[in-house]
């Protein structure tokens, strides 16, 4: 007996020692310092990668917490033709997934940092589930969009509820009348038609108009509608959100901006130089057209493509140009802003470091470019109050603010301290208007 029990303890210590392990291999992949691991990500997967988005390679967030082998995955990130080479099947897999595109070899990075990213790239995943979860039902951010229908659908049924009731009052209060008029003996007798009188048929409106409550009533209704309809039309007059005007050329932002992700500055090259983002020239279309004419596995020139090649006067069987046929194309302008309200591009974009994404909308995804922003004061000033300033020192236009400088020294210790556009005088008169 002695030995059976030496036997189960022996065996006993066994099972708690490889359940200590197990539990430690599941913690092991909640490890890793979150903070090291953005500045980490930030610097080396952005331009392939982002958390929530398939940009190049694949949405990370739901791609790493997915996969629970982070063995494998830190082998992958830092060399994954190592694996594709050794025939590894999930690695072959991915590879093939993303048409036998390669990814970067990120042989600088330790173990110990791709857990960190891992670490980050998972919490920050979370957080937006989180956030996603929170939102509003149909939408991420909560736009100035108005009421709501089903709010204005509900305050006209209240409305008709609330007249159908007064009505039904009135009839009971006037047959409680005669009831009692008639119990008093005091109820006048009816007259009898009598034949070849004309009857008049107004008679209900001329007693419903005698109705105090009622014409009070259908008076305050009426000035709660039309006073609601004069403010949405103030508010919305030059608002022109939606707006998607027919243009000369159907040009296709999702087959170059998305599909075959051109840079949105290869074309509208203003944007990081000038005020203007600029139209680009029908010479830069011709940098890929000139033997391009026709969309992918179509066995006839494409029409639109045609467009180009009309306005320039080229002929794509000679491949000459007769100026003599050259003409401009008559782009219909959609982003369009007040005279008295000045927008600087390139102060946004290479100074701001803002995507084109953020006031254009997903532009990557639209068949034909319309205005996604309404671009109002009020859009611009609530974008000023929460953009925070990039203090980097690759960043001279901000490294020169002595002044915004010494306060952030006073206010090194708070943590809840953060530079706002608003403070450095992004919501004055003077920063939009002349």
């Amino acid at each position: 007996m002695r030995s059976i029990s030496l036997i189960f303890k022996q065996f006993s210590r066994s099972v708690l020692l490889l359940a200590g392990f197990a539990v430690w291999g599941f913690s092991a992949q909640a490890q890793g310092d979150v903070a090291k691991g953005e500045a980490l990500f930030k610097a080396k997967c952005t331009t392939c990668h982002k958390i929530d988005q398939r940009l190049t390679g694949p949405a990370l967030g739901p791609t790493v917490t997915a996969e629970t082998d982070d063995k494998f995955l830190t082998h992958w990130i830092e060399n994954n033709q190592a694996l594709i080479n050794a025939k590894d099947p999930k690695a072959l897999k991915i590879y093939n997934e993303y048409n036998q595109q390669a990814m970067t070899v990120f042989a600088d990075l330790s173990d110990g940092d791709v857990s960190n990213i891992l670490a980050y790239v998972r919490g920050e995943w979370k957080t937006m589930q989180a956030d996603q979860a929170k939102a509003p039902a149909g939408g991420a951010a909560v736009a100035d969009s108005g009421p709501s229908d089903l709010m204005i659908y509900g305050l006209i049924a209240v409305i008709v509820v609330a007249f159908i009731v007064i009505l039904v009052l009135n009839k009971v209060i006037a047959t409680l009348e005669r009831l009692l008029l008639n119990k008093k003996g005091l109820l006048p007798e009816e007259t009898e038609e009598v034949e070849g009188e004309p009857v008049d048929r107004l008679a209900v409106f001329k007693k419903m108009a005698k109705n105090k409550k009622l014409v009070f009533f259908i008076l305050l209704c009426g000035t709660i509608a039309m006073g609601s309809w004069t403010w949405v039309t103030l508010w919305n007059t030059n608002v022109h959100t939606g707006y998607q005007p027919v243009q000369p050329i159907k040009f296709p932002h999702d087959l170059h901006a998305g599909i075959m992700k051109i840079d949105c500055q290869y074309c509208h090259t203003g944007a990081y130089k000038s005020k203007n983002a600029s139209i680009p020239s029908l010479n830069v279309c011709m940098n890929c057209h000139k033997t391009i004419d026709r969309t992918l596995n179509s066995k006839t020139p494409s029409t639109e493509i045609h467009k180009i090649y009309d306005a320039l006067g080229y002929d794509p069987q000679t491949t000459k140009y007769d100026t003599t046929k050259a003409h401009p194309i008559q782009w219909i302008r959609i982003h369009n802003l007040p005279d008295f309200a000045y927008f600087n591009h390139s102060q946004h974009v290479k100074v701001g470091g803002i995507k084109c994404q953020q006031c254009h909308g997903p532009v990557q995804e639209m068949k034909e470019v319309y205005q996604y922003s309404p671009l109002t004061m009020k859009w611009c000033i609530q974008c000023h109050k929460r953009t925070e300033v990039n203090m980097g020192k690759d960043n001279a236009y901000y490294d020169k603010m002595q002044a915004l400088h010494d306060l952030i020294e006073k206010n090194k210790g708070n943590k809840n301290f953060k530079v706002t556009e608003a403070m450095m005088g992004g919501i004055e008169c003077g920063k939009c208007h002349y």
